[in-house]
Formats: structure tokens, sequence, C-alpha cells
């Protein structure tokens, strides 16, 4: 008796046939962007996003280019960049503090620049603006060097915050 009706109850499943499923719409899926191989400039005073003569879209790549800009010609672009050169940069993970609630741990990029003059907002726009096109940064932080003066930390910076 066991046995029947355990193969009754493989038979009769849970009431659906398997023959008439039907798809009605597409799964779901997330589509991410693809990486973006532009830089911020100026135009008329505003941030505007341009493209780029970048091989990669690594924020290296789109950081020296955005500094090489300001040694160009821009026509009806500007850039508050010039007199200023991109040192280096360095990305980290922030340090997870001593009694510290755990949190998800955020990625900083540094970016070392060098220039006599005053870093404007919107040169730091442009470079924390370029920079965090790459999502996986949380913030920029920016180390302006002199010739003759020890580095100054301009502050820690999200794009949101400059325009």
């Amino acid at each position: 008796m066991a046995l029947v009706l355990a193969a009754w109850l493989a038979v009769a499943g849970c009431g659906i046939s398997p023959n008439a499923v039907e798809e009605r719409t597409r799964p779901p899926v997330i589509q991410v962007p693809p990486p973006s191989k532009t830089i911020f400039l100026l135009k008329d005073g505003e941030l505007t996003r341009e493209p780029a003569d970048v091989e990669s879209d690594a924020v290296e790549s789109l950081l020296t280019a955005l500094f090489a800009a300001s040694t160009q010609p821009l026509g009806q672009l500007d850039t508050a960049l010039r007199g200023f050169t991109l040192e280096r940069i360095e990305d980290s993970l922030n340090p997870v503090q001593r009694d510290e609630v755990q949190l998800p741990r955020t990625s900083t990029l540094t970016v070392y620049v060098r220039g006599e003059g005053t870093l404007s907002r919107p040169a730091m726009a442009q470079i924390v603006c370029t920079a965090q096109q790459d999502a996986a940064l949380e913030q920029v932080k920016i180390i302006h060097t002199y010739r003759n003066r020890p580095p100054k930390t301009e502050g820690r910076f999200i794009c949101g915050d400059l325009k």
C-alpha cells in the first residue's frame, strides 16, 4: 500500500504539468553601463563631459588625459587645471578602525597634483568627477604638492558636492 501511494505521489507531483511551461517575459537582468572614456572640462564655467582620446577607461588614463588637455587649445571648452600637473594617484581601501561598527569598506583615490597656484573649486570638480566615473571610488582625496613648500591636503570629495 505504501509503495502504491509513493508511486501515485511521484506521478501526480504538485498538479502542474511540466510540458505546459510558457515563457511570458524575459528574466530580470541588471544592465551595468560600460565604463566611460570621458573627462570633465568646462563650458561657460559649467562642468561638461567630453570624450577623451584614451585607449583605456582606467582612472589613471582618464586623469592623465584631463591634465594633458590643460596644455592644449580647447576651442569653446576650458579647464581650471592650467599650470597644474598630475604627479601620481594611489587607490586604497579605508582601513577598519578599532571598535568601529562593521560597514562596507570604501575605496578612496588619492590624487597628487603639483602646481604653484590655488586649486579652485572647478579644478577640483574636474578631477573628482572624472575619477568618480569609476563606480568603485566612493571619494577622492586631493593632495596639492608644491616645489618649495610642504604638501597641502585639499580634502576628500565626491562629485555631487562639487558640481
